[in-house]
């Protein structure tokens, strides 16, 4: 079964240049995993902690955070506040046991679509030799 398993990713993609840099690679017809699952944000820096957490717990198998380069974001520095959370994120994660890998941070500009592909292809590949999430993931208990 492990074999056939793919996994589930959640990526939180700027409005302004990840987001417009998925379109892009859709507008060129340059091949992805269909793993993702788009959540378009204003800004890479209004992604909050905690729904990356939330991610995970709901069945995530990983996540990708893309934003804007730095110093180039559209609200001027979020880019750079998201950079500082999602350090303090990873080291949180690694303490709690969650692999490093299965959150994923990147930056990928409006123009790029060739390399947001190659993100998608290299989360998607880390995620994969993870396996699927176990730990924080929610348990379902059914009672008769």
């Amino acid at each position: 079964m492990k074999n056939n398993w793919e996994p589930k990713i959640v990526a939180f993609l700027c409005h302004w240049c990840s987001y417009a840099g998925a379109d892009l690679a859709g507008i060129s017809r340059i091949q992805y995993p269909p793993n993702i699952r788009v959540i378009r944000v204003p800004c890479s820096g209004a992604v909050n902690p905690l729904y990356i957490l939330k991610a995970l717990r709901e069945g995530a198998d990983g996540v990708l955070v893309s934003g804007c380069h730095p110093g180039d974001c559209h609200y001027l520095s979020g880019n750079y506040f998201a950079r500082r959370k999602f350090f303090i994120l990873h080291e949180l994660l690694q303490w709690v046991g969650i692999e490093k890998d299965r959150v994923q941070f990147s930056w990928v500009s409006a123009s790029e679509g060739q390399k947001f592909s190659q993100v998608v292809e290299e989360t998607v590949e880390k995620v994969k030799k993870l396996g699927p999430a176990k730990k924080l993931v929610k348990e379902f208990t059914f009672h008769v």
